[in-house]
């Protein structure tokens, strides 16, 4: 159950926020711009790259570098594929996790490596076995951790990530908003600089301060009628979210948050693209998840039973009201079934920034989600 009165105490979420979750959304624009930094000290700027690679290959644990590798792919486009490494094993602890470079990997491909925890001994064989094979190698990191070195044997560029000092204090989830953004900004100053993707550090400063904005108006201390975060997470509370995106950066911003959803929150969703969506989901919406097929029973235990599970659409878009869009549609088949919509829209701005302020909004939605409910 949701604890709704929670969301408007923000001394009670701080209390409970003990894996500095909320922290980590407020401080994304700072994360942006250190990590920024680091990567320029890194020496990115003095790469001399010779063309665009045939291939990015991505590898790293859980879905940090899942996200990284979505989001990588999206703003890169169809130029160069971005592809991520899943790893193999018996479970997802450092030491048991295996990455392998598949056999067509060369001398004209990039591998990237993106832990926040650098302890991984595979991902040092990873860099080891890229140098032999004469592929680039490059790595974000914690500074003086053994895939540092690694890479440094394998004449690679790593890039310590930004952290904080809460975040040492137990293992981070791969979903944390500062763990995504920690990472992902020395990869995109480093693809910027080979030409993959458009990140320049005017870019780049601006999305840090569509992040602190977006951090002003989710904050705790914002009251949740007046809080796009608070009011998406009230909104989902014993609900199923049923995420559907428009628009080819609200894809990877829609799939982050049924990941986030489910890591922090331990909340089940389901995600999928328009117009698709439709078809894919009608079934779903007409089924017993729809509010209208088990009316709340007048008669029900409220103390002890559960309120019925039933659907809620999150409509994510990042294209704007006018032109071709089925969110007519969407809403139409969802408000048909009875089943509410909450939707987000972001600013105008460039691509990145607009993809920023999804992942923002919906950060912040997941974590006071994780926080309310005391996952």
């Amino acid at each position: 159950m949701l604890d709704e009165t929670l969301l408007d105490t923000p001394e009670g979420l701080a209390r409970a926020d003990r894996r500095g979750l909320l922290r980590g959304a407020a401080e994304a624009g700072a994360r942006v711009r250190t990590a920024a930094r680091l990567a320029v000290e890194a020496g990115v700027k003095e790469l001399k790259p010779d063309g665009r690679p045939r291939a990015v290959l991505i590898a790293g644990p859980g879905v940090a570098a899942t996200h990284a590798a979505d989001l990588l792919g999206t703003l890169a486009g169809p130029g160069s594929p971005v592809i991520r490494l899943a790893p193999t094993g018996v479970a997802p602890a450092a030491g048991a996790l295996r990455w392998e470079l598949p056999g067509w990997a060369g001398s004209v491909d990039l591998l990237l490596i993106a832990t926040p925890d650098g302890t991984e001994p595979s991902l040092s064989l990873l860099a080891d076995q890229a140098y032999r094979r004469g592929c680039s190698v490059a790595a974000v990191a914690p500074a003086e951790t053994p895939l540092a070195e690694a890479v440094a044997g394998a004449h690679g560029l790593f890039m310590p990530m930004a952290t904080a000092p809460y975040d040492h204090g137990e293992p981070l989830a791969g979903s944390s908003p500062g763990v995504l953004w920690s990472l992902l900004t020395p990869l995109l100053v480093l693809l910027d600089r080979i030409g993959l993707v458009t990140a320049p550090p005017e870019d780049l400063e601006r999305t840090a301060d569509r992040l602190d904005r977006i951090a002003e108006r989710c904050g705790p201390a914002i009251v949740t009628y007046s809080n796009p975060a608070k009011t998406l997470a009230s909104d989902l509370a014993d609900a199923l979210p049923v995420i559907w995106t428009e628009g080819v950066s609200a894809g990877p911003a829609g799939r982050r948050f049924a990941a986030a959803l489910a890591e922090l929150a331990g909340r089940p969703a389901l995600v999928a693209e328009l117009p698709e969506a439709l078809a894919a989901h009608q079934a779903l919406l007409a089924g017993p998840l729809a509010a209208s097929a088990d009316p709340d029973d007048f008669f029900r235990d409220r103390v002890e039973e559960a309120p019925a599970l039933h659907a809620h659409v999150v409509l994510l878009r990042d294209r704007p009201s006018s032109g071709l869009t089925a969110a007519p549609a969407a809403r139409e088949l969802a408000l048909g079934h009875d089943t509410p919509v909450s939707e987000l829209e972001p600013e105008e701005g460039d691509e990145l920034e607009t993809l920023a302020e999804l992942i923002a909004v919906t950060d912040f939605a997941a974590v006071y989600l994780a926080l309310a409910s005391g996952a």
